[in-house]
């Protein structure tokens, strides 16, 4: 008979193995792996989902815009990942062919919720077999669905390896989330501007990272609309029959990132400056 260290040892070796105490340790594991990622963010505002990502150029040799963090699954979902880049990839693929399933099947988008919820299926079966481990990434689903009515309805998903789907008005995925939330449960305001929003997400970004980030190694995406001027439309099929107008999932262009980031920045430096000034006084 086998010492009983051994035997406790090895609860953390096979996926479909509980520990006496009720854990996976494997899908635990697996967390680790999203929470050693980069920060991710997103926020609902009163246009849309906003995703963040801090991309995270690890060396002046690389080529920052080789570095994809934000992800288009169909015209009005969009993803942002955490962790292994290969797995969200291998997720992002699985996505696209499931509203391309849908859309030839039934001719209409996918909802941002049933996709959301294929995808934790997918996961979460990793959970159950030997001889394949846990995703080692978590995703920020943002997309817009479209009710009966016509009205657009703005949706924020978050996933993680174990299976698990929950929905927010504003989270964090990476090593910085304790940081994210902190902020989001003190500033997040339900009905502000796509524009705040953003401005929101880069303050947290800005905590999470503590201050190091700047335009290269920042990634924005919308679905909704950012601003008046640009407004990604595209005409779709209802349930019912008819058709309508919905905005669609796009990442922001250069000049509307920089314009942002220049935004944020000239706030930092007069809070700075404010901050200075009152311990002076």
């Amino acid at each position: 008979m086998q010492p009983q260290q051994y035997q406790m040892g090895g609860y953390d070796r096979a996926i479909t193995m509980f520990s006496p105490d009720g854990r996976l340790y494997q899908v635990e594991y697996a967390r680790e792996a999203v929470k050693r990622g980069t920060t991710a963010v997103g926020i609902k505002c009163k246009t849309g989902v906003v995703l963040l990502v801090d991309k995270r150029v690890a060396s002046r040799l690389l080529e920052p815009s080789s570095i994809e963090k934000i992800f288009r699954i169909d015209d009005h979902i969009g993803v942002a990942s955490s962790g292994l880049v290969g797995d969200a990839r291998a997720l992002v693929d699985r996505a696209r062919v499931e509203a391309q399933i849908n859309r030839i099947s039934y001719g209409e988008p996918i909802d941002v919720e049933t996709l959301a919820k294929k995808l934790c299926d997918h996961m979460q079966t990793y959970t159950l077999f030997g001889g394949a481990r846990p995703y080692g990434t978590a995703l920020l689903l943002a997309g817009v669905d479209i009710g009966e009515d016509g009205e657009a309805h703005y949706r924020l998903f978050e996933t993680d390896p174990s299976g698990t789907l929950l929905e927010y008005m504003a989270t964090g995925i990476g090593i910085g989330r304790q940081a994210v939330m902190k902020l989001f449960e003190a500033e997040y305001k339900e009905k502000m501007s796509a524009e705040d929003a953003v401005q929101l997400g880069l303050k947290a970004l800005y905590t999470a990272t503590e201050g190091k980030f700047d335009i290269d190694t920042v990634e924005i995406g919308i679905a909704g609309e950012y601003t008046k001027k640009k407004a990604a439309r595209k005409v779709v099929e209802l349930p019912t029959g008819g058709k309508t107008e919905i905005l669609s999932f796009r990442k922001l262009t250069e000049e509307e990132l920089k314009a942002a980031v220049s935004k944020f920045s000239t706030a930092v430096k007069a809070a700075k400056k404010d901050s200075k000034e009152k311990k002076e006084a």
